[in-house]
């Protein structure tokens, strides 16, 4: 198979293929005595994995980093291959779009940021299509393994295909139109999961237990959940947290009913800054909208009491005192007594990058066999 529509894979999986390849990515250089340790299959089932993943190229042996005086391959230290594999993956924003190649590892090969295209949106999904193709044949000398999308609305991971209020996409072949130009299997999510699924899946985290709260506001708003090292995604896709009602008389006075999404974005800062003829960075502004994403925040944590919290989005970094005022108006509206720290997302100003980049080494990771046998 070359090209298609799989659904993302955004969990840890434990078949031994998926435990094995894990541990070596996260831990590599590993021997098989250590990956037995780690994973807790039996040293046969450990031979058996590290010889499929070989011979379908998604590790090496590095005997070049074997320990002095050990002999035998068991001893032979084993990585996953980062010279011979690669992903292309795109995250659609609003006003711009990442473009990105990454290595197997989720090492980031390459990546640029372009305009999102406005006008026919059959033809702007080429545009950026045709962009990510012309991108990863660059890399010719690498097996371009998967296409992944990461976009806001509302997402049809079976098909791919993507409806987008703010681009004005309605019913758009996104899916489809990637695996055409790039001749690989894609994937395509709602881009909140997907950079809550980088947190999971790229970062190396070892402790996935317990539930978890992603939010994310840049010029929209929107949350993810994890559940024991898997994302959460509503069969009838994400839900939204764009509508919570806020009190914002700075950001947007005079109005009855005032939406998160009214107060978050760029637009209705500068709105602000000309009408009170102040900067848009200025202490009224930024400490507002802190105000109101902590609110916000403490408002969805006291119905799901999760164990963590992850923040992203240039709302919320946007204050030069960090997440500290956010964090102050968090402990201020909880209802509950356990004290919980907001944590920034761990990509940072990367992370529309991350989400592109999860979202096509998903399935591989998942079941690592099962999708190199589909190309």
């Amino acid at each position: 198979m070359r090209g298609g529509v799989i659904p993302a894979a955004l969990q840890l999986t434990s078949t031994p293929a998926a435990a094995v390849l894990h541990a070596i990515r996260v831990g590599g250089p590993v021997t098989r005595d250590q990956l037995a340790e780690t994973t807790g299959l039996s040293a046969a089932t450990i031979n058996r994995q590290v010889h499929a993943l070989a011979a379908h190229g998604l590790i090496v042996e590095r005997p070049d980093l074997a320990a002095p005086k050990t002999i035998g391959r068991p001893k032979h230290p084993l990585t996953i291959d980062r010279d011979s594999l690669c992903v292309a993956g795109m995250h659609i924003g609003a006003r711009r779009t990442v473009l990105v190649i990454a290595d197997l590892g989720g090492r980031t090969l390459y990546s640029h940021t372009v305009l999102t295209p406005t006008g026919d949106q059959q033809q702007a999904v080429d545009d950026l299509s045709a962009q990510l193709a012309e991108l990863a044949g660059r890399f010719s000398g690498r097996r371009l393994l998967w296409g992944g999308v990461a976009v806001g609305g509302a997402v049809d991971a079976d098909t791919g295909v993507v409806d987008h209020k703010v681009l004005r996409w309605r019913q758009l072949p996104v899916g489809a139109t990637l695996a055409e130009h790039l001749a690989t299997p894609v994937s395509v999510c709602e881009h909140v999961e997907a950079m809550a699924a980088a947190e999971l899946l790229l970062t190396g985290a070892r402790d996935t237990s317990g539930t978890g709260l992603f939010f994310y506001a840049r010029e929209t708003a929107g949350m993810a959940m994890t559940l024991e090292g898997r994302v959460h995604v509503p069969e009838r896709g994400a839900g939204t947290i764009a509508h919570l009602p806020v009190s914002a008389p700075v950001l947007a006075p005079g109005h009855a009913r005032v939406r998160l999404q009214n107060v978050i974005g760029d637009d209705a800062a500068l709105a602000a800054a000309e009408r009170l003829g102040i900067d848009p960075d200025s202490a009224q502004i930024v400490d507002e909208r802190a105000r109101v994403l902590g609110e916000a925040v403490a408002l969805i944590r006291d119905v799901i009491n999760p164990d963590t919290i992850v923040v992203a989005g240039d709302a919320f970094a946007a204050h030069p005192h960090g997440l500290a005022p956010v964090q102050a108006a968090f402990d201020e509206s909880t209802t509950l007594d356990r004290p919980l720290e907001i944590a920034p997302s761990r990509f940072g100003v990367h992370v529309q990058e991350s989400a592109a980049v999860v979202v096509a080494l998903s399935v591989t990771y998942a079941d690592p066999i099962a999708a190199v046998a589909t190309l």
